[in-house]
């Protein structure tokens, strides 16, 4: 597989929100049962090596307001039926609007941002997809991040790579703690008082 579809994600989040109401004792206590399940989504999210579009359905969003000593629900726009915050996982985010036109509130490619809406076409698809495969891949940086022997070596990709850093943070953390790992073994020695490795 090289594209998977997700058709939408909101129907996780869903799923997640009736199994919280299901749970018995205090509410946001329960909280704590939930939120690692929707961590392991979107871990498994993060980690695939395949390309993936997500869509998400919104709904209208509405808040309270005291108008002469009363609350009275207002309109506020959509908003998107998933948990707060999970734009940040991908690197393009466009909304939809009811005449299928998209605006980019997202875009770490820079391919979108700021320009007026327009129509998704299979045009588009081939702009993300040229800017995939262009100049060093982030392949390549997870690779350079995973061969990273020393703290110093991590320092250097860290800033060489900085325009990617949200993206690869999981992948810096990761090798960080390999690392931490290897220098905090005890080291053990041979009866004759040479190290082993």
């Amino acid at each position: 597989m090289e594209v998977i579809i997700l058709d939408s994600i909101s129907h996780c989040w869903d799923e997640l929100i009736d199994f919280h109401s299901g749970l018995a004792g205090n509410s946001f206590a329960n909280w704590a049962k939930v939120m690692p399940r929707h961590k392991a989504f979107v871990d498994k999210l993060l980690q695939s090596n395949c390309h993936i579009i997500a869509s998400i359905r919104t709904k209208q969003d509405w808040v309270l307001n005291q108008v002469e000593g009363k609350f009275v629900p207002e309109k506020v726009g959509l908003k998107a039926v998933q948990k707060d915050g999970i734009d940040y996982e991908f690197t393009i985010v466009f909304d939809l609007d009811i005449k299928h036109k998209v605006n980019c509130s997202k875009d770490r490619t820079g391919l979108f941002m700021g320009k007026p809406e327009f129509t998704i076409t299979a045009s588009t698809g081939k702009m993300i997809l040229d800017w995939c495969n262009s100049g060093t891949e982030i392949s390549q940086a997870q690779k350079k991040i995973k061969e990273a022997t020393s703290m110093d070596e991590l320092k250097v990709l860290y800033n060489m790579y900085y325009e990617w850093r949200e993206m690869l943070d999981k992948d810096f953390r990761q090798q960080k703690e390999i690392i931490n790992n290897l220098f905090n073994q005890p080291v053990k020695f041979s009866d004759n008082g040479k190290p082993v490795s």
